[in-house]
């Protein structure tokens, strides 16, 4: 695992879209092709919105999936991670080749769909991000390590949902969903690179569990400690409670 750390999620989102568009362009030229998972949330704001006006990525061979969506969410609501994806990466860049997760349709069908889907080509790309609770996609703890379905109907816990008030997608806790569907964490990891992007000081805590702590299933981030290509992007503020072995600055 590599972590960067930059001044602040200005200069982090910039640096990891730079990785981003020479991980994508060097697909496409490659194979013609690369598949790719995207993050959602405001952690993803900085990093897409300077990856998304990056030059020489023929968009159009990318094929699209996200990690995560609501169950039982209106694609109209602010928080969906379905306008979420399609105002931010698939209108400003032109994708044709996307699968959003249908939050409105019978949860465990859409996940079997998107399921099989997945399942049929590796993924070459993976965005992600760090809960407050140390979630992995919408994986709270205690994760599931074990399932081999590669998405699933999930609980989500308290704090997880408190994130979603806090950064402003909810006016209280009572409108967040408790339900969601979710990439399952062996899927995450069956990805040939994950960048994961973790700015702020709110996800200090979280951060240090995961790439500090112990792997287990109650800090569900720490299991990308096993995969042998993750990039972590990190401000000083997130980084700030990590040793200085681990935090190298760039």
């Amino acid at each position: 695992m590599r972590v960067k750390v930059f001044e602040d999620k200005s200069e982090l989102g910039r640096n990891a879209a730079e990785h981003a568009a020479r991980v994508l362009r060097s697909n496409i030229a490659a194979t013609g092709e690369v598949r790719l998972v995207a993050a959602t949330g405001a952690a993803q704001f900085d990093f897409l919105e300077a990856l998304t006006n990056a030059g020489g990525i023929d968009w159009p061979r990318v094929e699209l999936f996200h990690l995560d969506e609501y169950v039982g969410l209106p694609i109209a609501h602010p928080a969906s991670f379905r306008k979420f994806i399609m105002e931010r990466i698939i209108e400003k860049t032109g994708i044709t080749r996307y699968h959003l997760l249908d939050g409105e349709g019978d949860a465990e069908s859409v996940a079997k769909h998107i399921s099989q889907e997945i399942a049929s080509k590796p993924v070459d790309l993976m965005f992600a991000g760090i809960g407050e609770n140390g979630h992995l996609a919408f994986n709270d703890p205690p994760a599931n390590f074990e399932t081999e379905a590669p998405y699933l109907v999930v609980k989500l816990d308290e704090v997880c949902r408190q994130q979603q008030v806090g950064e402003g997608w909810f006016a209280n806790l009572a409108e967040v969903p408790t339900k969601a569907l979710s990439m399952s964490v062996r899927q995450v990891l069956k990805a040939k690179e994950i960048l994961v992007i973790v700015p702020d000081l709110r996800k200090a805590k979280a951060v240090k569990a995961c790439l500090e702590g112990e792997i287990s299933p109650a800090a569900p981030a720490s299991i990308l400690q096993k995969h042998p290509n993750v990039t972590v992007y990190l401000d000083r503020n997130s980084a700030s409670l990590l040793s200085r072995k681990s935090a190298g600055s760039v």
